[in-house]
């Protein structure tokens, strides 16, 4: 089975491996948190503990009579009963009292002994002014608390230091308290840091999903046309290059493209011939079989990488393929008709190797266009020596236009009423030194592939119009015009202008023949330049009238002098009724709208008759003459100079 190219991307993080990281973030900012909180926790009881033993050595120096006594030698009896009643309501259950030389005045129970080198230490630190006070706390039980703290601060009375207190505050019920505290603190936080992983989970599982659609988008346009949705060529080639590399024999190459894009895309303008482009990837990737890849090479080219390389199996596929594509489409309300064509090369067989598959497959393809579209056609050996005989012919089409080595034939147009020749139509010709009379169909299909059919275009102008001036007025020249001169918006007129005045014809001599493609294509560009056509005074003639999508419309919507019917009414006058009745038709409406008509293809006696009586005003075919040099014209032969005169 074919496969576009896969990509390589990077490792991505995955979804595992992103909770544990995740996990891992919230751990370690709750264990942040918790010593934090602790660390409050801590100092919170450490400020309540010096707060109490603050409250109790002012009282002691301000309730407590004769208290500069405790700090003494010898307590005063009425000192010690008031000290007492301190301990309970102030949460100091311990204490210890230091002279402010060191010793120790008095002392409670339950409290342990301090070495006398630190107490002398504290004293002096605390009496001296160097510590406002020291806290030490403790979560080791005591027969009182379980969380105390002990508190070195100087005790004073009436403004006058008495010593030092070391006393043993009971922290039990602030500690539970902030512990409650600190537990509420520490729930919120972990349900906030919990909710802030997950959240930023779910956005990270969001943002990858989107990272990953965008990659995938980006990949998805690096290998695909993005209007189509089909392979691009790079991704075709690199798929055709691992088809060949496996050297099965198992694979092909189908190109093709769409007939008369071109006309379409410009008569109905760029959007139409997008969504038209869309429709047909679409049918082609329902068409194709599974297995097969479906790509589009550029503009109304596409291709198809078959897996088979069976040739019965790819005729019915590459069948299957013109008749989907060959079905009426629906584009913005408009019902159209395009067809293709198709090109096939085996791997394997016609070569093996891809980008030659390829320039085999557009060989073949080349061939089934030459051969009439809507067809296909597997590549040929022969074909090779035909591109290469095209090319030459084409270089030497080149040449002849710089050495101006092609000729101009004139055909002969009669006034149907009085059987006087009324001008001629140009016509190109090619007398190729070694491959004799190149015929016009193959050269002028030539210069349309290859370019050079705007060049021809105003070879032939330039030409018609000096040759035309030495004729006896007023005998007119047609010059058929092709839509690729009409590409460049002001080109045309400015041509037709230097042509004239290089050439001194009158205005009034000179017809344009279009054909019918051409209105269909850019109409506003086409009609700006058509109207400045007719600002020069030349006639606008329409070709092949009557074999087009919307002659009818054309007929009042554009500058037109003359229509010409096409060659297949008058042939088919013999043979049916109803052909008479539309030439009669069609003459009738273009007199009504100020035209003339002109029929072509005149071959008969009984046709010359037949249009003229359904009212043509010019005739022109082999039974009034064939085209010829301008030496051998009929105006140039004194036997026929009567019928030069209108």
């Amino acid at each position: 089975m074919l496969t576009p190219t896969p990509r390589t991307s990077l490792p991505r993080l995955s979804l595992p491996r992103a909770v544990a990281l995740w996990f891992a973030v919230i751990v370690v900012a709750i264990v942040a948190v918790a010593l934090r909180l602790h660390a409050v926790a801590e100092r919170h009881l450490q400020e309540e503990a010096a707060r109490m033993a603050r409250g109790w050595a002012q009282q002691l120096g301000t309730v407590v009579p004769q208290a500069a006594s405790l700090f003494g030698p010898s307590p005063a009896p009425r000192a010690l009963l008031p000290l007492a009643g301190l301990r309970g309501p102030t949460g100091i259950y311990a204490f210890r009292l230091y002279a402010p030389d060191g010793r120790v005045s008095l002392a409670s129970e339950g409290l342990p002994a301090t070495a006398p080198d630190l107490a002398t230490q504290r004293v002096q630190e605390l009496t001296r002014g160097q510590t406002a006070q020291w806290v030490e706390l403790e979560r080791q039980p005591d027969e009182r608390a379980a969380v105390h703290a002990e508190v070195w601060l100087p005790v004073h009375a009436e403004g006058m230091l008495l010593g030092v207190a070391e006393v043993r505050v009971d922290l039990d019920e602030i500690a539970a308290v902030t512990t409650r505290s600190a537990v509420s603190a520490a729930s919120v936080t972990f349900a906030g840091l919990l909710g802030v992983g997950l959240a930023g989970l779910l956005l990270w599982r969001a943002y990858a999903r989107a990272e990953r659609s965008a990659r995938a988008r980006i990949d998805y346009l690096d290998q695909h046309d993005p209007l189509t949705g089909a392979l691009n060529r790079e991704s075709f080639v690199a798929a055709l290059r691992r088809a060949a590399a496996r050297g099965s024999g198992h694979s092909a190459v189908l190109c093709m493209d769409l007939d008369r894009f071109r006309e379409f895309n410009e008569w109905l303008g760029r959007g139409a011939g997008d969504a038209l482009l869309r429709q047909v990837a679409a049918r082609l990737r329902a068409t194709v079989r599974s297995g097969d890849l479906v790509a589009r090479l550029g503009s109304d080219e596409f291709a198809v990488l078959a897996d088979t390389g069976d040739a019965d199996a790819l005729a019915t596929l590459s069948q299957r393929i013109v008749e989907a594509l060959r079905q009426p489409y629906d584009v913005g309300g408009r019902r159209c008709e395009i067809g293709a064509s198709i090109g096939i090369a085996l791997h394997g067989v016609d070569s093996q190797e891809a980008d030659r598959l390829l320039q085999h497959a557009d060989l073949a393809l080349a061939r089934a266009k030459a051969d009439g579209r809507g067809t296909f056609r597997f590549y040929d050996a022969r074909l090779d020596d035909e591109l290469q005989r095209r090319r030459r012919l084409s270089a030497e089409l080149r040449d002849a236009l710089a050495t101006n080595a092609l000729a101009l034939h004139f055909q002969p147009l009669m006034d149907a009423g009085s059987g006087r020749i009324v001008g001629y139509e140009a016509l190109a010709r090619w007398p190729h030194p070694e491959r004799g009379w190149v015929p016009p169909a193959t050269f002028i299909a030539l210069a349309e592939q290859t370019g050079l059919i705007e060049d021809l275009g105003v070879w032939v102008l330039r030409a018609a119009c000096r040759e035309a001036a030495r004729w006896p007025a007023p005998l007119t020249v047609a010059v058929n015009l092709s839509p690729a001169q009409f590409r460049r918006d002001g080109a045309i007129a400015e041509f037709v202008s230097v042509a004239l005045r290089e050439s001194g014809l009158a205005p009034e001599r000179l017809e344009l023949e279009i054909t019918e493609s051409l209105l269909m294509a850019r109409t506003e560009p086409v009609l700006r330049a058509l109207r400045e056509l007719r600002g020069l005074g030349v006639s606008i003639a329409m070709d092949d009238f009557g074999t087009g999508y919307s002659s009818l419309a054309h007929l009042w919507r554009f500058p037109l002098d003359r229509v010409k019917l096409d060659r297949e009414f008058t042939q088919s006058l013999a043979d049916d009724a109803k052909v008479g009745v539309i030439v009669g038709s069609v003459v009738s409406m273009a007199h009504a709208l100020g035209m003339s008509v002109t029929a072509e293809g005149v071959e008969t006696e009984a046709q010359r008759q037949a249009l003229a009586a359904h009212g043509c005003d010019v005739l022109q075919g082999f039974l009034l003459g064939r085209p010829a040099a301008p030496d051998r014209l009929p105006h140039q032969n004194n036997q026929n100079a009567d019928k030069a005169l209108v």
